[in-house]
């Protein structure tokens, strides 16, 4: 949960200390699975394994036909382009390998069910439908890549009839407080998915996960991050599966020497969609208050500043040696939501029609702003976009989710014209500004977005595993760290990547 940075409490992830600002859940939506039909692709078909030519046509057909294929995918229609071709890349696959195509199922055309992206809340639904007539549910995301062929080789060393949770094993080397401080004694012991390389449950365990929801429902109101809870959830403190490694999910590059033994694969680079948007187009504010204006501050100028066209700090106190403006909103010791809705307001009156982009910051994030020029060259500034680091509130009861603000938030102005034409504003002053912009945008029909680009915490925060397939975009935090080499380190633009920045990404004819 973003606060304002620093001069509330550092701890980001103590909800429920914001307990009592927080508005009635939304009403919850219906809910279905629907299938997927089978779609077409003039993609090159993969060659197929030996070992999978000499198997007959009928038992690869009854084995697709047994894993339910479920994309991570997101409305934004950028993420529903690269997920609706990802499920016709499966597609393809499967049709050389069988008559019977698998089901292929999106997050995002779930029946619109606003907590779907936290897979638990599925699982009942899974059971039913899926239960007695296939044997996996295989998860990834929308940039996973998969050869079909060796995915059932690998799931085929695994008794179908058995409770498995199977991944690429990720853990934490010290405690973090992204998992409030979990197996503090020794990190190490927990896994959990890295989605990039995809993950599997087997039916049984699906047809468990199912029956102990209808009989103990989702403690935590909040989803903070996805991967780590649901493996949480599975384990059960100890009377479930752990989480069982495999070495074929792999986050390798496919062109990579070691893809060769990879049943699925990761598109590990920027986005970028054609031209980068040029730094003239993105209005940066950046939220501070005056006791911050001396040490975090200068920090913004050492670094990401000069990467910034169009840049102004919002404070409690104008300072002109910064310079700082003035809202006229006092500082509070908790949620910021004043602050940022007339920031918003600034930005949508008093500030050129032809910007398409925001991005509000604190005074102690971290941004590339080079790296977002191209990431944004991916989106539709027409289309109302919500963009940043997804978080949960009450998604399990109709909730809504949320773009944690440390991370930084990404508006487009249309995305800011419909929020402030509606009703939606701060139920007080000091209410937790990200949490009430999801619910308000939740109240919209505006689904936010989701990047993993963008991150709440501090590089050491994270599996360095996790972060190896990654070319962040923000991190967020500068205690017990040296936050100018953090930048210099993971954030700033090197000769490399300025000199490749037309060579990789998707055509713009693509999307």
């Amino acid at each position: 949960m973003s606060r304002e940075p620093g001069c509330s409490r550092w701890l980001l992830f103590a909800a429920c200390a914001h307990l009592v600002f927080l508005l009635p859940p939304l009403r919850a939506r219906a809910f279905a699975v629907s299938v997927v039909s089978e779609g077409e692709d003039e993609t090159e078909l993969p060659v197929l394994q030996k070992s999978e030519k000499s198997r007959p046509f009928s038992k690869i057909g009854r084995e697709l036909k047994g894993v339910v294929f479920v994309i991570q995918s997101q409305s934004n229609s950028f993420h529903s382009k690269r997920a609706e071709d990802l499920k016709r890349d499966i597609l393809k696959q499967a049709v050389d390998l069988g008559k019977e195509s698998p089901t292929v199922l999106l997050i995002h055309q779930i029946d619109r069910h606003e907590g779907a992206w936290t897979i638990l809340p599925l699982m009942t639904d899974f059971s039913v439908t899926y239960g007695r007539n296939t044997s996996w549910i295989f998860f990834c995301e929308e940039d996973t890549r998969i050869k079909v062929a060796k995915l059932l080789e690998t799931l085929r060393r695994f008794d179908k009839s058995k409770e498995w949770f199977l991944g690429k094993a990720l853990y934490d080397e010290e405690s973090t407080i992204i998992h409030h401080y979990a197996f503090a004694e020794n990190p190490t012991v927990f896994k959990f998915p890295d989605f990039a390389a995809g993950w599997a449950l087997s039916i049984p365990l699906v047809n468990k996960l199912a029956k102990k929801l209808k009989s103990e429902p989702l403690k935590s109101d909040f989803t903070i991050d996805l991967k780590h809870e649901i493996a949480l959830y599975i384990w059960q403190k100890g009377e479930g599966p752990h989480l069982t490694p495999v070495p074929e999910f792999c986050t390798d590059d496919v062109n990579s020497y070691k893809a060769d033994d990879c049943a699925t694969t990761f598109s590990n680079f920027l986005p970028l969609c054609g031209e980068p948007v040029n730094k003239e187009d993105i209005f940066v504010a950046v939220k501070t208050c005056r006791k911050f204006h001396g040490d975090r501050i200068p920090v913004v100028k050492q670094t990401w500043e000069r990467e910034a066209a169009l840049i102004e700090y919002y404070s409690d106190y104008a300072d002109i040696s910064i310079p700082t403006i003035d809202l006229g909103i006092p500082n509070t010791d908790r949620g910021h939501c004043g602050k940022t809705f007339a920031i918003l307001e600034r930005f949508l009156n008093h500030t050129s029609p032809r910007t398409p982009w925001l991005v509000v910051v604190d005074d102690d994030t971290l941004i590339s702003i080079f790296r977002l020029q191209k990431l944004l060259s991916c989106y539709d500034p027409n289309e109302p976009v919500f963009l940043g680091e997804r978080y949960g509130y009450g998604l399990g009861t109709g909730g809504y989710s949320y773009i944690t603000g440390g991370g930084g938030m990404v508006f487009s102005r249309t995305a800011v014209q419909k929020l402030l034409a509606s009703k939606c504003r701060c139920y007080s002053m000091d209410a937790p500004d990200d949490m009430v912009l999801g619910m308000c945008f939740s109240g919209l029909g505006i689904p936010i977005t989701h990047s993993p680009l963008f991150h709440q915490a501090r590089p050491m925060d994270y599996p360095k595993d996790y972060l190896s397939h990654q070319v962040p975009v923000s991190f967020h935090k500068h205690w017990n760290i040296d936050p100018v080499k953090v930048y210099f380190t993971w954030l700033a633009p090197n000769t490399e990547e300025s000199s490749n920045e037309k060579k990789v990404g998707y055509n713009r004819e693509d999307l």
